[in-house]
């Protein structure tokens, strides 16, 4: 009963809003339910209090472990396996996100090709998911015609995002997956069986990490091994949460604990990053960051719309530089 009427109170008062005013109408709905903002934000201290003293708390981007894989993540996403191609499941909010993630790859990859390919504007291009669950990304980037290998580390992700990519005659000799971390592919296997002249690992033409990062337990070995699979101007795109008040309120204690739009313990604040902290490891690594564009998630339609506010949900284009690029030119798929 107290979540129903506060998740109905807040979904009408984030009805047609910029996230600059979520927060306002966050804490108006949770005035009117006896719910308080500032018994969020002591929770969430609390937590960081709670880390702290344990030895996990992290001031910046997480420490390098020298691996991708947080077991616990992993663990929980095979419980979820078979949900994947709900629509009004689990991941319905993932599904609904498509709305805005594949035309920001697709028109993000276009404007740095000079070849058309009317139908499939992206063939000829391979791209690599990371993390890509049951496949719903990796789908229809096929379907515009690019070759994609999706990876994720759970097994019961990977055989879902088979069998249904096996029943669709437009993506299964486009679309292929591997149950592999992103660092065992970098190191060998897939990424070695057709070397680039000079290149060894590297043949991507974008990598795709959406909302992969804020589960991962090294996001410095992410990133290098973003750049190890990535052709010289390719491009990286990061869809994920921003690490604010905000975003533990609406991400964790409204979604999670509330409303239960998404299973409880999903998402761990403390491995949010912030564009500020994401793009510094990025440059530190050999990319350059073209773009950062706010995503705001209207609960009552389900849908998602671009804003230019950050505070909870953001999408991040990076391209790796070339020799040339590092030099002071323009990279490959930067602005023209």
């Amino acid at each position: 009963m107290y979540c129903n009427k506060f998740g109905t109170s807040l979904m009408f008062g984030l009805k047609g809003l910029e996230a600059t005013s979520a927060r306002g109408a966050f804490q108006r709905a949770a005035a009117r339910s006896g719910f308080s903002w500032a018994a969020v934000c002591k929770q969430r201290t609390l937590r960081q209090r709670r880390s702290a003293c344990a030895g996990m708390h992290q001031t910046g981007v997480r420490s390098a472990v020298h691996t991708t894989v947080d077991p616990g993540e992993v663990k929980r996403f095979q419980l979820l396996a078979n949900k994947w191609w709900d629509e009004e499941g689990e991941f319905a909010a993932l599904h609904a996100m498509n709305d805005l993630r594949v035309p920001f790859v697709r028109d993000n990859l276009l404007n740095a090709q000079r070849e058309r390919h009317p139908g499939q504007p992206l063939a000829g291009l391979r791209i690599l998911d990371v993390g890509c669950g049951g496949g719903l990304l990796s789908e229809p980037l096929g379907r515009l015609g690019a070759t994609v290998l999706g990876i994720d580390p759970v097994e019961g992700s990977v055989r879902i995002a088979q069998l249904h990519a096996a029943h669709d005659p437009d993506v299964r000799d486009r679309v292929s997956y591997r149950a592999c971390t992103l660092e065992e592919l970098a190191g060998g296997g897939e990424a070695q069986q057709q070397p680039q002249p000079e290149q060894g690992v590297t043949q991507f033409d974008a990598v795709v990490a959406s909302e992969v990062v804020e589960h991962l337990a090294d996001l410095d070995t992410f990133a290098i091994c973003c750049s190890r699979v990535l052709k010289p101007g390719g491009s990286l795109f990061i869809t994920t949460l921003n690490k604010t008040n905000l975003s533990y309120a609406l991400a964790i204690v409204v979604a999670e604990q509330l409303l239960h739009i998404v299973p409880r313990g999903t998402h761990d604040w403390e491995k949010f990053v912030s564009p500020v902290e994401l793009e510094r490891l990025l440059e530190s690594n050999g990319f350059l960051v073209q773009s950062v564009q706010g995503m705001l998630y209207n609960p009552i339609s389900g849908a998602w719309s671009w804003t230019s506010n950050t505070e909870i949900n953001y999408a991040l284009h990076a391209v790796k530089q070339d020799d040339e690029s590092e030099d002071g030119s323009t990279p490959l798929g930067g602005p023209r």
